[in-house]
């Protein structure tokens, strides 16, 4: 059984996290409405999580990463592709692949992809 001590501390600890998660949602990411175009528009975002490029790529997006219509393509172990990029064969990551079928390879600079989908960049 927990003390009162315990207790109260993971209230507080509870209190914060909801304070902080509403204070995200308040304060939305630069590049969160970016973001959301890039999936409204039909592109995909394929990518791994042990790939250093994807990294990069995720760094341009931040926060607002959570918009995109992204497509993990490394199995849980770190050591296969997944079902899903084997069948889109994606050979590489990162890559984009945009609503009338092309696609790009590599870390793609925001003026990239907004040029290619028309999705309007913030200032």
């Amino acid at each position: 059984m927990l003390s009162h001590q315990s207790l109260q501390k993971t209230a507080i600890l509870l209190a914060v996290i909801t304070t902080l998660s509403a204070c995200a949602m308040l304060n939305p990411s630069k590049y969160d409405d970016f973001a959301q175009c890039l999936t409204d528009e039909g592109a995909t975002y394929y990518g791994s999580f042990t790939c250093p490029a994807c990294a990069q790529q995720d760094q341009l997006f931040r926060a607002s990463k959570e918009h995109l219509d992204y497509v993990e393509c490394t199995t849980p172990d770190g050591q296969g592709t997944t079902v899903t990029c084997q069948a889109e064969e994606i050979t590489s990551t990162p890559t984009w692949e945009f609503e009338d079928g092309t696609r790009l390879e590599g870390v793609q600079s925001l003026e990239a992809l907004a040029e290619q989908t028309g999705c309007e960049l913030p200032e």
